[in-house]
Parts: structure tokens; C-alpha cells; sequence
């Protein structure tokens, strides 16, 4: 299985977006998806050369942002380890119940999320994670993941931008220890969810190769606009991606 010419003009630079898009404030998926299935890939091989090419973009920014003193590692680890174990929650749950009830109740947090970041713009720009004790820290870090690692088993889209969220409301972490923190989590999870689909079978290496080389160069330049411009470009990116998940989510239900 491969792609034609065109098909490749199609998907190439829609992963560099993605991959760009994701590094800075998540919500990757919702660009690299479409891509793929515009190619006429069937669904188990959109999905599984999806997760192969964004893991090691993701991998990237992981490492810059490590590098450059972004990620804390207490928040990091263990919510990694949580959403691990959500996500295989969630993968198990969702084979017992539909998950498309979600798509209702998203429509209705997604404009209150972005209602509430717009009106409270002190969020997100201190770092405040020091006010917490470390078992408080742990566990709200946990939790945040076990949470967001479930949904991301169970429905997935916009995983990052919760996460990013979350942090930010329940930790007190700026957006760019959010964004950073966030992509640790992720990582976890696409490493496990693209190793199942190499084993299955469902990644095409003369697809997801060349891919994953456009999301490497999309969460490179990504990555080094947040290390050099922080919250001036994060913030932006982050109510754009939310806006791009509603109309996903309205589609979903009415298109």
C-alpha cells in the first residue's frame, strides 16, 4: 500500500502543520487526521500511521523542551504513568459503550473553556506549582492524567489542550510549563498506542516515514517558537485549537 503524487502533496504538509500546531499547544490530531483520511487510507491505517509519525514529533519537543528547563518532572511522571493506565481504561470502555454522547457535552465545554481563558488572562501566565505541598502536587498530577488518559482511550481529540488546561487551573502551571508537562503525557501514550498498531500491522512505513520527517520539522520550528516567544505565541495557538475542536465537534453531530 502507498500513495500517489498527489496524495503525498496532500498529507506532507498538512503533518508539518500539525506537528507545528501540536508542539506550541496540542490539538495536532485535529489537522493530521483529515489529512490522512483524505488520502483514502483505510480508518485502522489513518489512525495507526498517525500515531507512528506524530510520536516521534512529539518525541522532539519532548527532548527541546527537557533541555531548556520547561518540563517539571513531579508533574510530568506521574501523570504519564496515570494516563497510561486511563488509556487502557478508556480502550476497554469504550468497546462496551458509545462513546459519541461525548460530542453533546463537549459542545458545551469547549466554548466554556475558551470563554474562560479569554476573560481570565492572569491564567496561565505565572507559574505558581510552588504554592502546592508535594503530595498535593502528585496527586492532582495523577489524577489529571488518569482523567485525561481515560478520554483519550475512550473519544481522543483535543487530549492536549485539556491537559495543557488542567494544569494551568488545577497546578498553577504557566502555559508554557503546561504545554511542555502535557507533551510528556502524550508521548507516553502514543508510544503505546503506535507500538499496537506496528505489531498489527496498521502502520505503512512508506507512508508514516516521510510523515513522521514533516512532523519532526513542523514540532522543531514549533518547539523554538515557544522556547524563544513562551506565552506570546502559546495562548494564541491554544484558542485557536479549541475553536478548530468545536468545529470538529459540530461537524461531528450536524455535518
Amino acid at each position: 500500500m502507498t500513495l500517489s503524487l498527489e496524495g503525498y502533496l496532500i498529507l506532507l504538509p498538512s503533518i508539518f502543520l500539525a506537528g507545528f500546531v501540536d508542539s506550541i499547544a496540542g490539538g495536532g490530531g485535529l489537522l493530521s487526521v483529515p489529512a490522512y483520511m483524505a488520502t483514502g487510507l483505510p480508518p485502522h491505517f489513518v489512525l495507526g500511521n498517525n500515531k507512528f509519525s506524530s510520536v516521534f514529533g512529539t518525541l522532539l519537543t519532548t527532548i527541546r523542551y527537557n533541555r531548556s528547563k520547561m518540563i517539571n518532572l513531579r508533574i510530568a511522571l506521574p501523570g504519564a504513568l496515570a494516563a497510561l493506565i486511563g488509556s487502557a481504561m478508556g480502550t476497554r470502555t469504550v468497546l462496551l459503550i458509545d462513546p459519541g454522547f461525548l460530542n453533546y457535552f463537549l459542545l458545551i465545554l469547549i466554548p466554556a473553556i475558551t470563554v474562560f481563558t479569554f476573560i481570565n488572562k492572569d491564567v496561565g501566565k505565572i507559574r505558581k506549582e510552588h504554592n502546592l505541598t508535594p503530595l498535593n502536587l502528585y496527586t492532582k498530577a495523577s489524577l489529571i492524567g488518569l482523567v485525561i488518559g481515560f478520554y483519550d482511550g475512550f473519544f481522543g481529540p483535543g487530549t492536549g489542550s485539556f491537559l495543557m488546561f488542567l494544569y494551568m487551573v488545577m497546578l498553577g502551571s504557566d502555559y508554557v510549563g503546561a504545554n511542555a508537562n502535557a507533551k510528556v503525557v502524550n508521548l507516553a501514550s502514543n508510544v503505546a498506542a503506535a507500538v499496537t498498531f506496528l505489531i498489527s500491522g496498521k502502520v505503512v512505513l512508506m507512508i508514516g516515514i516521510p510523515a513522521a520527517l514533516c512532523g519532526i520539522a513542523g514540532n522543531w520550528l514549533g518547539s523554538r517558537m515557544v522556547i524563544n516567544n513562551g506565552i506570546k505565541i502559546i495562548r494564541p495557538i491554544f484558542l485557536i485549537v479549541l475553536t478548530l475542536l468545536f468545529i470538529r465537534i459540530i461537524i461531528n453531530l450536524f455535518g
